[in-house]
């Protein structure tokens, strides 16, 4: 029994990880490419339609998945499996004609807001890639639940990298690659994607004859919260660039695109850590109370800051380095963005490990007010710095609200948990004297080690 439940996790562990990395792997391979193929007024219309039908994505990706992973994994292979699954895919047709009608009637006034007709064109074309996706998140959704990861790793894979292959293609060939070409491609992933987790979905695919309407509203009821969450932290994260969209131009957004692109890197240990502390602090909150989740969020933000202040000072001395990688000599002009976004780094483990906390001790509404407060925030800091700095005042105007919401996520912990942030700063010196503990016994031993081997021979 424990060597199957140990090849479980291995055969999990592998396969996720896998597609994480493949996501990695083929955006910024992608993104490198499209940087180097675009101009930047076209990759700035690129990633504003990328902004837009990620708002969308997110919306149906958190009205479905948490609620359909939580009732299929607890219910067996009957009527009410059936039943589930049943609900789930009328729901996801509600969602995704909402989502065709919001595509219909805001592709214009997008086209109007950033000055490109094109993106109205690729707009009404996602459309068609909305819909197609329906089978590839219905899917992986059904896999998750049934806890096979197998059919998600390929289905991803195989999307993601024919993406890759296609913009590689016309990279390579040195031929003409247009904004609505690279829209219409997007109808074949899905396809694909789609195809290739239905393939591994099957067997767990089971329906019921008639609809549940209650099983409807159950599964809405659930997501509603998560989808609310979702959208405004989407929101929070791209307002800026909405916003350089509209006041500044295209062009500006691919500048700092890539700025952020490049930051987000620093997000990898966070959420890393966050997955693991939500458990920990879940079963700590039970067993210890306050007290010790306090202590965890302490220790977890300085350990996050250990890994990431080394990677955030060689950015903000060497950005030239990073920039020319990714975007080539025509990005330099990113530089004085990057430096002021790479401190994004610092608040956001602060930020992430404040939502982790307050869902474990069953506080989700506290974390979901915090978004909506640091969304409206961001808005009115872009716009005031924006309107006076230009493209820079989008890095002023976030940093201000990370700064803002910083002190107000640090009230509410010590009220609550009694959390003293500046401790956090005092784990970072325990973890790399630590560090330096474990990397200077370790070569103490191998020294050991060679020397006896030396002196038998």
């Amino acid at each position: 029994m424990a060597s199957k439940e140990q090849s479980y996790w291995l055969k999990s562990g592998f396969y996720t990880i896998s597609e994480r990395l493949s996501v990695l792997f083929f955006g910024f391979g992608s993104l490198i490419l499209l940087l180097r193929t675009f101009t930047k007024e076209e990759y700035g219309t690129w990633v504003l339609f990328l902004t837009v039908t990620s708002l969308l994505e997110v919306s149906r990706v958190g009205l479905q998945q948490n609620a359909l992973v939580k009732f299929l994994t607890t219910s067996k292979k009957d009527q009410e499996y059936g039943k589930i699954i049943t609900a789930s895919f009328l729901l996801n047709f509600i969602i995704t004609a909402f989502c065709v009608i919001g595509l219909l009637a805001g592709s214009q006034f997008f086209g109007w807001l950033w000055s490109s007709e094109e993106l109205s064109t690729m707009l009404i074309i996602y459309i068609f890639t909305t819909i197609l996706l329906i089978p590839f998140y219905q899917c992986n959704f059904i896999q998750q639940a049934n806890l096979d990861f197998r059919g998600i790793f390929f289905s991803t894979f195989f999307s993601k990298g024919l993406f890759f292959a296609y913009v590689l293609y016309y990279y390579l060939s040195n031929q003409h690659l247009s904004l609505v070409n690279l829209a219409i491609f997007q109808i074949l992933t899905a396809i694909v994607g789609g195809l290739v987790s239905y393939i591994f979905a099957r067997k767990y695919l089971q329906f019921s004859k008639v609809i549940d309407w209650q099983w409807v509203a159950k599964l809405f009821n659930f997501g509603k919260y998560v989808f609310g969450t979702n959208l405004n932290a989407m929101l929070y994260k791209s307002i800026d660039k909405m916003m350089i969209g509209s006041l500044v131009g295209t062009a500006p957004v691919a500048i700092y695109e890539l700025a952020v692109r490049i930051t987000n890197l620093s997000e990898v240990p966070t959420f890393s850590v966050a997955a693991i502390v939500f458990p920990q602090s879940a079963r700590q909150m039970a067993a210890e109370g306050k007290g010790s989740v306090g202590l965890l969020y302490e220790k977890s933000v300085g350990a996050i800051l250990a890994l990431v202040i080394p990677f955030i000072l060689f950015i903000f001395v060497f950005p030239e380095f990073f920039i020319r990688i990714l975007g080539g000599d025509k990005y330099l002009d990113t530089v004085p963005i990057l430096q002021l976004t790479i401190f994004y780094g610092l608040f956001i483990p602060f930020a992430t490990q404040f939502g982790t906390i307050l869902d474990s001790i069953g506080k989700p509404k506290i974390n979901f007010y915090f978004t909506i407060l640091g969304t409206i925030l961001n808005v009115v800091f872009n716009y005031l710095f924006i309107t006076e700095y230009g493209l820079i005042g989008a890095a002023y105007g976030t940093i201000t609200t990370y700064i803002i919401t910083f002190a107000l996520h640090q009230y509410v912990l010590y009220k609550m948990l009694g959390i003293k942030a500046y401790n956090a700063f005092y784990y970072i010196l325990d973890f790399y004297k630590q560090g330096y503990s474990m990397t200077y016994n370790f070569l103490k031993a191998k020294l050991i080690n060679v020397k006896a081997k030396y002196l038998i021979k």
